[in-house]
């Protein structure tokens, strides 16, 4: 059994793969104080021939198991490679970060672009967003598709456009127009983040778990005037992509 496990800065995703490159085990935890003793407490007793880290708290796995690390980068281009061969870009959004990976055609990466500055442009402020207006993040992530008035949301930072959202509120403004805004808000960061790498990109993989919006993927798609991939358990693909690198290692 080989195990990826990604430590995320909102969630720690675990992945396992057998000899076959087949998925036989995934768990998606809430990333917390003391998160490698979660991370052994899931996986117990089970067997296991290799354990490769990636994501934020790589280290930490590192030092508890005696494991191998390799880059977000490389996980995504990995991972994304094996469930979606055609693919050439990957655009990730996780909770704390976005990037934009450019794929060679074994799936390793020949260049990319990350934001981990700024809440603005990540899931983390879809979260903020739809706390703020009292909704579970799937029927937030649904509403746009109701919008009657496309609204922007103008600030680059997460503070200030949380305070634009919260004047919209006051204003007694549409839910679904303002979810119209703050989705075109995020898509419009990472379209400028991809289009440079879009322009040659015909296969584009949406990973990590701002990939389970469907609004998002179809504004994003929109902006950069490409087909957007859907890929299954898009939030895997880093922890899928460490276990691959494992079971190549072995």
């Amino acid at each position: 059994m080989y195990w990826g496990v990604d430590v995320g800065s909102t969630y720690t995703k675990i992945a396992c793969l057998d000899r076959d490159k087949k998925l036989i085990d995934h768990k998606v935890l809430a990333t917390i104080i003391d998160q490698d003793k979660i991370v052994k407490e899931y996986i117990g007793d089970k067997p296991i021939s290799m354990l490769v880290a990636t994501g934020y708290g790589r280290f930490m796995i590192e030092e508890s198991f005696g494991s191998p690390v390799i880059s977000e980068i490389r996980a995504h281009a990995k991972g994304a490679h094996f469930l979606a061969p055609k693919s050439d870009m990957v655009i990730d959004l996780g909770g704390q970060d976005s990037k934009v990976i450019k794929l060679d055609k074994s799936g390793g990466f020949v260049d990319f672009r990350m934001n981990d500055k700024c809440a603005a442009g990540t899931g983390k402020f879809l979260e903020i967003a739809a706390n703020r207006m009292g909704l579970d993040i799937e029927k937030f992530a649904n509403l746009g598709f109701e919008a009657d008035k496309e609204l922007t949301i103008s600030s680059m930072c997460a503070v200030f456009a949380e305070s634009e959202v919260i004047s919209l509120i006051a204003k007694k403004e549409k839910a679904a127009n303002i979810c119209y805004g703050i989705h075109e808000s995020i898509a419009s960061r990472l379209a400028s983040m991809a289009r440079q790498f879009a322009r040659d990109s015909e296969f584009i993989a949406f990973t990590g778990g701002g990939a389970l919006n469907p609004f998002l993927k179809k504004l994003l798609s929109k902006r950069l005037e490409r087909e957007i991939l859907a890929l299954d358990k898009p939030q895997f693909v880093g922890s899928i992509g460490a276990a691959l690198v494992g079971l190549e290692a072995c």
